[in-house]
C-alpha cells in the first residue's frame, strides 16, 4: 500500500510504500481486543481498600447487655450493620494487570495500523521541525494538513523541544514516540500524524520476528 508524504505546509513530497504485512481479513480482531483490555486494566491503580469488622477501630465491649433492654442483640460496635462498622466483601488492594504475549501485541498493532491505513486516518510528513515553540505555528501545520478532531502525533523519539512546547496547549493533540506506540494509541484518536522516520521505525518493529 502506498501512502502520500506531505510537508508541514500540506504539499505532496512523494509516496511511501508500506513495508510490513498488512492484515486484509478478520484475523487479529481478538488480539486487538485482548491487548486493549490488558492495556486498560494495567492503568488501574488497584488501591481501593475498605476495612473489615476485624480492622476498624472499636472495643470488645457489648453495646448493651444481652437481655432486658427490648432491643435486638448486639455484640460489637464493629458490626457491618452499624455506621462506622466494617464492610462486608469490600474491595482490597489488587493487581489488575493481564499477561499478553509479544506475538499477540505485535499482531494487534499490525491489525490496528492496517485498519487505520485503509480508512485513510494516517498522515505522514517528511519532518516536523518547527521554527519556534509557539502554539500558533503548530496550529498552522494542523490546518494545512486538515487534521480535524483528536490527533496523535508520532515522532521518532529524538528531542524536539519546539514541537513539545507548541503542541502541549492544543486540546485534542497528544504526542508519543514510535518506540512507545501501542494498539490503544492507534485506535483512540481520530487521526494519526507520523513523521517519515517514525513510521519507518514502527514498520521495523512490526517486521521483527
Amino acid at each position: 500500500m502506498k501512502i502520500s508524504i506531505k510537508n508541514i505546509s500540506g504539499k505532496n513530497q512523494g509516496e511511501l510504500e508500506t513495508k510490513f504485512a498488512m492484515i486484509e481479513n478478520g484475523k487479529g480482531t481478538q488480539a486487538v481486543h485482548d491487548t486493549v483490555t490488558a492495556y486498560r486494566a494495567a492503568q488501574r491503580s488497584g488501591t481501593a481498600c475498605t476495612k473489615t469488622a476485624g480492622e476498624v477501630a472499636g472495643t470488645n465491649k457489648k453495646p448493651w447487655k444481652q437481655k432486658g433492654t427490648g432491643r435486638a442483640r448486639a455484640g460489637s460496635f464493629q458490626s457491618p450493620l452499624w455506621v462506622g462498622g466494617g464492610v462486608v466483601f469490600g474491595p482490597k488492594p489488587r493487581d489488575f494487570s493481564k499477561t499478553i504475549s509479544k506475538k499477540t501485541k505485535q499482531l494487534a498493532l499490525r491489525k490496528a495500523l492496517s485498519e487505520r491505513l485503509k480508512l485513510g486516518d494516517i498522515l505522514i510528513v517528511d519532518d516536523l521541525k518547527l521554527a519556534s515553540h509557539k502554539t500558533k505555528d503548530f496550529v498552522k501545520v494542523i490546518n494545512a494538513l486538515d487534521l480535524d478532531g483528536t490527533t496523535l502525533v508520532v515522532s521518532n523519539g529524538e528531542e524536539n523541544k519546539n514541537l513539545t512546547l507548541a503542541a502541549r496547549n492544543i486540546c485534542g493533540v497528544t504526542l508519543t514516540t514510535s518506540d512507545s506506540l501501542n494498539t490503544y494509541d492507534v485506535l483512540r484518536p481520530d487521526k494519526l500524524l507520523f513523521t517519515k522516520s517514525a513510521f519507518e521505525n514502527v514498520e521495523a518493529r512490526l517486521n521483527k520476528e
